[in-house]
C-alpha cells in the first residue's frame, strides 16, 4: 500500500471502544470512514468528528435484509470500500447451564451473523476490482478458552475459522483477510457492554464467582491500549504482508501460546490412538 494513498474505511460499532479507536486514527490520516452506529445521536457526533470525510449508518448488524442495501447507498456517496472492519460485537458472560439458548443465538447473530452479512455486502465489489481487505476483530477467546464466556469464545472460535477460510477463497482474487485477536484492552467489553446471564446454580459459585469479580475489578484497567491497537490497524490496512492472523497484546501473545504449546503436547501424546483409526 502506498504510504500516501487514502482508503475508504467501513467501520462497524464506532461509538465506543476499538470502533471509535480505529475510526478516529484513520480520520486523523486523512481517510475517509464511515461507521455504523445505533441512533441519530450518535450519528450526528460521529459525523462531526471529520465534516465530509466521517459518515455514520444507522444500522444494527442483525438487521441482515437492511445490510446490503445501507452499503450500497453509502458506497454510492463515498465510492467503493477499501477496508471493512468488522468490529461490533460483545461479550456475554454466564456458565452455560444457567445461560439461556436465546441468549447464545443473540451473541452469535451479532458476533458471527453480522459479521458475515457485512462481508458478504463488501465482497462482490471487492472482488470486481481485485482489491480490498477484510479485518474481523475476533479476540484471543478465539484461541483460548475460561470458564464463564462459552457462548463468547464459541463465537470468536467461529469467526476465527471464518476468516480463515474465506482468506483462502478470495486470495486469488487480490483480496486479503486478517483476524485480529485483542487480548485485555481497556474498552468496555467487561463493563456497559456485557451481558451477564443470572445466576442460578449454586454448584457453580466456587468455580464462577471468583471469575466474574475479577472481570469487573479489571475493566477499564486493562493492559491493552486501543489508540495502539489502532495504529497496528492503519499499517496493516491493504498491506502487502497483512497477515491471515495478528495477536495484540501480550497477554494474547504468552496464553494463546501456552493453549496452543498444551494442544500440541495432547495431540502428540495420542498419536498412537489417532492414527489407530485408519485403514488398511
Amino acid at each position: 500500500m502506498n504510504e500516501n494513498s487514502k482508503m475508504n474505511f467501513l467501520i462497524t460499532g464506532v461509538s465506543s471502544g476499538f470502533g471509535r479507536a480505529f475510526a478516529q486514527a484513520a480520520l486523523d490520516a486523512g481517510h475517509t470512514v464511515v461507521g455504523t452506529v445505533r441512533s441519530d445521536k450518535t450519528k450526528t457526533e460521529f459525523e462531526d468528528l471529520a465534516t465530509g470525510r466521517a459518515h455514520a449508518l444507522v444500522l444494527d448488524v442483525t438487521q441482515f435484509d437492511a445490510i446490503d442495501n445501507a452499503v450500497a447507498s453509502i458506497t454510492a456517496k463515498v465510492g467503493a470500500i477499501d477496508v471493512l472492519v468488522n468490529n461490533a460485537g460483545y461479550g456475554h458472560e454466564g456458565t452455560l447451564e444457567e445461560s439461556p439458548l436465546e441468549e447464545m443465538r443473540r451473541q452469535f447473530d451479532v458476533n458471527v451473523f453480522g459479521a458475515v452479512a457485512m462481508i458478504k455486502a463488501v465482497l462482490p465489489s471487492m472482488r470486481a476490482r481485485r482489491s480490498g481487505h477484510i479485518i474481523n476483530m475476533t479476540s484471543m477467546g478465539g484461541f483460548i478458552t475460561m470458564p464463564g464466556i462459552a457462548y463468547y469464545c464459541g463465537s470468536k472460535f467461529a469467526l476465527e475459522g471464518i476468516s480463515e477460510t474465506l482468506a483462502k477463497e478470495v486470495a486469488g482474487f487480490g483480496i486479503k483477510v486478517t483476524a485480529v485477536a485483542p487480548g485485555s484492552f481497556r474498552t468496555d467489553w467487561a463493563g456497559r457492554s456485557m451481558v451477564r446471564s443470572a445466576r442460578s446454580i449454586a454448584d457453580y459459585d466456587a468455580l464462577f464467582d471468583p471469575v466474574r469479580a475479577a472481570r469487573q475489578a479489571k475493566s477499564g484497567k486493562q493492559l491493552g491500549d486501543p489508540a495502539k491497537a489502532a495504529q497496528v490497524l492503519l499499517q496493516i490496512a491493504n498491506a502487502d504482508n497483512a497477515p491471515v492472523h495478528l495477536l495484540l497484546g501480550s497477554d494474547a501473545m504468552t496464553l494463546v501460546k501456552e493453549k496452543l504449546d498444551k494442544f500440541s503436547e495432547e495431540i502428540f501424546a495420542w498419536k498412537d490412538v489417532t492414527c489407530s483409526t485408519d485403514g488398511h
